[in-house]
């Protein structure tokens, strides 16, 4: 496929899941009876309908950590790791523009900030070592989670037709728990966009949001590595029996 195709459909696929995912956060509020969960389904819905688009074009990673992954993977070069990310980053951002005009045509921004994420998201943006530890922490083990779930559903071609719908839930789950305390992003480009909008004390906070799901991401390839060879011989191991077992 070409590169300039598989660049386009991640951008196109970002630019949904952030102006849908946060969308949700600015115009429902995650604070409402139901908006937790609703912004929740919006991120995890996004990837399902994205998977189902743009999936065979580009892999549907739409999300730095999901491509670093792929790249420690073997499964993506460098050239085509710089241009996943540049068109990651650039489709939240068109994205998050997009919510930003929308506000100022006058429709409440429930969040204040575009959805951004911040070190204890339901409070003001943290300035102590503890928001920023807690933040940091969930962060790096709900992108593991979510990373260690892509490489495990992606690997067997068998789980082809429901990994999209398996992914999204998962992306749904990890929002279920990290929005009280982040805002949940377990993807640098996510955080970027709205960002760049909402002001200096986002900003300020960023870096929480790109180190943290990129070591998330590069924990959960180590992790697999390690979990992915018993698989695969036990899987062999099975079968073989299977046939021994059919001879007889």
């Amino acid at each position: 496929m070409n590169l300039t195709k598989k660049i386009g459909a991640e951008f196109i696929g970002t630019f949904v899941l952030v102006f849908m995912g946060c969308g949700s956060a600015v115009f429902l509020g995650a604070r409402t009876e139901g908006g937790h969960l609703a912004v929740a389904l919006a991120f995890g819905l996004s990837i399902v309908a994205m998977a189902y688009v743009i999936g065979g074009v580009s892999g549907c990673h739409i999300n730095p950590a999901v491509s670093l992954a792929m790249l420690l993977r073997n499964k993506l070069s460098v050239k085509e790791f710089g241009g996943y990310v540049s068109a990651q980053v650039g489709g939240a951002i068109a994205a998050a523009g997009l919510l930003r005009l929308l506000a100022a045509f006058g429709i409440p921004d429930q969040t204040g900030a575009l959805g951004s994420n911040a070190a204890l998201a339901l409070g003001p943006p943290a300035a102590n070592a503890g928001g920023i530890g807690a933040s940091l922490l969930i962060e790096v083990v709900l992108t593991f989670i979510f990373i260690l779930v892509i490489l495990g559903v992606t690997s067997d071609e068998s789980k082809g037709g429901v990994a999209g719908i398996v992914i999204g839930l998962t992306l749904t789950f990890v929002h279920i728990v990290g929005i009280p305390i982040t805002g949940t992003s377990v993807n640098p480009a996510r955080s970027i966009g709205p960002a760049i909008f909402a002001g200096v004390d986002y900003l300020s906070d960023l870096w929480i949001f790109i180190v943290a799901p990129l070591a998330g991401a590069a924990l959960a390839v180590w992790a697999y590595s390690l979990i992915a060879p018993k698989v695969v011989a036990a899987q062999s191991k099975g079968k073989g029996k299977g046939k021994g077992k059919g001879k007889r």
